[in-house]
């Protein structure tokens, strides 16, 4: 068995204080984009939405694991980084700005427009922190594939209440 390097080592705290910190960003960042939601307003409301929008109660169940894969994945990926820790670290903050971003974008300043906008920039923003995930951990990298994946659901979406709302 090959022995691990450096950069594979846990921490002597067994890692548990980088998934706690992954784990608080992530949880702060739903807090906050969640706050902004805003489906009960007449704005909201008057929007037309495609027939294959999914019914409101979706959301939370689809983003609840998604953001504890988010997570998890984060906190693994940041533990065997190395001297990659902070181009991830940063990646993965940014992240997080452009996912709280989109609710305030889209229902806090009522721009379907502005919120095409920032999702685009977040499935960037994901297709990044993905590639720099899967240069130090294929399983982590892995994790963020379905949070990508919903992302760029949520961008189609986004893109066609634009459109239908001109």
């Amino acid at each position: 068995m090959k022995p691990m390097e450096k950069s594979e080592r846990r921490p002597a705290d067994g890692g548990w204080r980088t998934y706690a910190a992954t784990a608080t960003a992530v949880t702060a960042t739903a807090a906050i984009g969640s706050k902004a939601v805003k489906t009960n307003t007449a704005w909201y409301q008057s929007l037309s939405k495609p027939p294959w929008q999914p019914p409101s109660w979706a959301f939370g169940l689809v983003w609840t694991p998604l953001y504890a894969s988010l997570a998890w994945a984060g906190g693994r990926a940041l533990l065997r980084a190395g001297g990659h820790r902070r181009a991830l670290a940063t990646s993965l903050g940014i992240n997080l700005l452009a996912n709280a971003a989109w609710n305030q974008l889209f229902f806090g300043r009522r721009s379907t427009k502005a919120g095409l906008v920032g999702t685009l920039l977040l499935d960037l923003s994901n297709a990044d922190l993905i590639r720099r995930t899967a240069a130090v951990d294929a399983t982590a990298a892995g994790a963020l594939v379905p949070y990508a994946a919903w992302c760029g659901f949520a961008t189609a979406l986004n893109a066609s209440i634009a459109q239908r709302n001109r």
